[in-house]
């Protein structure tokens, strides 16, 4: 919102200095703050120190941007013959801020991945998050809440949840974006800048709780179920907003060793049900779902049944130490009778179900993980250029610059490998990416949240006690610092994930190099 048309000289600022008229002036607009002195959190002695002064640097040396959008009704002018200096984002700009955006948004850079398709895409998503996403992000990150249905309906029209699954026919046909990109083109990139362009609420919680669950599991409805009829009516159930879905796989005896599942489904005498008995844990979405994908044991191996809330299906939320607006979850399955049509793949074949369906998981954990350590990176330049210590920028002192040096080199590092590996999945078929990119995956995500915890280390220094705390200025530090290492546990640990990568190297190691 433009200041108003008014201006004052900056003597005329200067006459008002008491608690009844109090102005003062940051980056060239004058504020009066005389009825806002008794109500300003920091308290009033803070306002009276700036009466009647430009405080420019006091106020960025404490606030963020966004504090002073806040009360842009206490603004009555601007100081003659001056225009404010700080560049305010609008929803939908790319960040003037180096290293902020991906190289390939970067003007003069050039990329052989992305086409004008990839940036219309990028453009629509950055204003649809900007300016619908980010307001209930945050305030479901605050108070708990699930997404609202309203959000859920939103994104359904926009054929947002339809591009959260990737790449396939469920995209054909499907108006995205009011046409930013037409489903028979959208490729793997494309899902790329979907998952990197959401993450940046910098709401973890909520991040996982937008229909995260959604999008690791009906991929295997998707890629697994057999019957077409019964496959779209899920799917539609789905991607209409009208049902939750979400995967449930881990328990409390299996994470990372999915072989350990000890959830049981056994086959009525009549062949017509599978009878599910036992235990999901840390089920993201699980609280607000009526779909469940779900690995069991089938007595000679593992498989995977479609199972819908009703009878004996019970949720209860986990508390962890992200926001309950994941919905994380532990169910629990009291005898629940699931018709043996709802069988994903072959049954006791359900391993490979399983272990395929991680890689879109995985890669699309790590799409996001690099894209919220990259807002870090931003988040610190910009406090460097302003935080004054010892009567100098942070950015003048030599170690503060290394430390900067280190958070850069290891997100545009990353960067450029997940585009790498990317480029391979949009040139192989879903059953070659299973064979051939588990293990480099695997690999990428372990360094991608490696990665994170370099970050979150670096970035607490920088931003000293606020990257402690919740809210002001450094609470985009303290949420990545408290909540990062989910990307390293979710759809894997990464000691798994690393020996998954090496095992993969090693069994196709030419035995004429021993």
């Amino acid at each position: 919102m433009a200041p108003p048309a008014k201006t004052f000289t900056r003597d005329e600022v200067r006459e008002h200095t008491t608690e009844d008229s109090l102005w003062c002036v940051i980056d060239s607009i004058v504020y009066d703050l005389s009825e806002f002195v008794l109500a300003h959190p920091g308290g009033e002695s803070v306002l009276h120190q700036v009466a009647g002064q430009d405080a420019t640097t006091a106020f960025y040396n404490l606030h963020r941007q966004e504090v002073i959008t806040k009360y842009a009704d206490l603004a009555i002018g601007t100081i003659e013959g001056e225009k404010p200096q700080v560049i305010v984002p609008q929803p939908g700009d790319l960040s003037p801020v180096p290293y902020a955006e991906p190289l390939w948004l970067v003007q003069h850079f050039k990329n052989p991945y992305y086409s004008d398709s990839h940036r219309r895409l990028q453009k629509a998503l950055r204003e649809f998050t900007d300016k619908h996403l980010l307001p209930e992000a945050q305030e479901c990150e605050t108070t708990g809440r699930h997404i609202s249905q309203d959000m859920i309906d939103l994104m359904s029209k926009k054929g947002i949840l339809h591009m959260r699954l990737g790449p396939g026919k469920h995209l054909h046909g499907v108006d995205l974006l009011d046409g930013a990109v037409k489903g028979e083109e959208f490729d793997y990139f494309h899902d790329l800048i979907v998952a990197q362009e959401f993450s940046r609420t910098m709401t973890r919680g909520f991040q996982d709780g937008n229909m995260a669950g959604m999008t690791i599991g009906l991929t295997a409805v998707l890629n697994f179920a057999k019957d077409e009829a019964w496959k779209k009516t899920i799917a539609d159930s789905v991607f209409s907003g009208k049902k939750k879905l979400c995967l449930a796989i881990t328990e409390a005896f299996a994470g990372s060793d999915v072989a350990g599942l000890r959830t049981t489904a056994e086959r009525t005498p009549d062949g017509k049900h599978f009878i599910v008995n036992g235990t999901k844990k840390w089920i993201t979405n699980g609280t607000f779902c009526d779909y469940f994908v779900t690995g069991v044991r089938t007595g000679k191996g593992l498989s995977v049944l479609l199972i819908e809330r009703g009878e004996g299906v019970e949720t209860k939320p986990i508390k962890t130490s992200y926001s309950p607006a994941a919905g994380t979850s532990y169910v629990t399955f009291d005898n629940v009778k699931v018709p043996v049509e709802n069988l994903l793949g072959e049954e006791n074949k359900g391993i490979h179900v399983i272990l395929s369906n991680f890689n879109h998981e995985r890669w699309t954990m790590a799409c996001g993980s690099i894209r919220v350590s990259r807002m870090i990176v931003e988040e610190c330049l910009k406090w460097a250029n302003q935080r004054l210590v010892f009567g100098k920028r942070l950015i003048d002192q030599p170690v503060i610059r290394q430390k900067l040096a280190k958070m850069i080199s290891l997100v545009e590092a990353n960067q450029s490998w997940l585009e790498t590996v990317t480029y391979q999945m949009c040139h192989m078929p879903y059953k070659l990416q299973a064979q051939h990119l588990a293990g480099p995956i695997g690999l990428l995500k372990m360094s991608i949240t490696r990665t994170a915890h370099e970050l979150a280390d670096e970035a607490v220094q920088i931003w000293g006690g606020r990257g402690l705390t919740q809210t002001g200025m450094g609470k985009h530090i303290e949420m990545f610092h408290r909540t990062y290492k989910f990307d390293s546990i979710l759809g894997g640990a990464e000691e798994i994930l690393g020996d998954l990568g090496v095992r993969q190297a090693v069994k196709n190691f030419p035995k004429a190099m021993l």
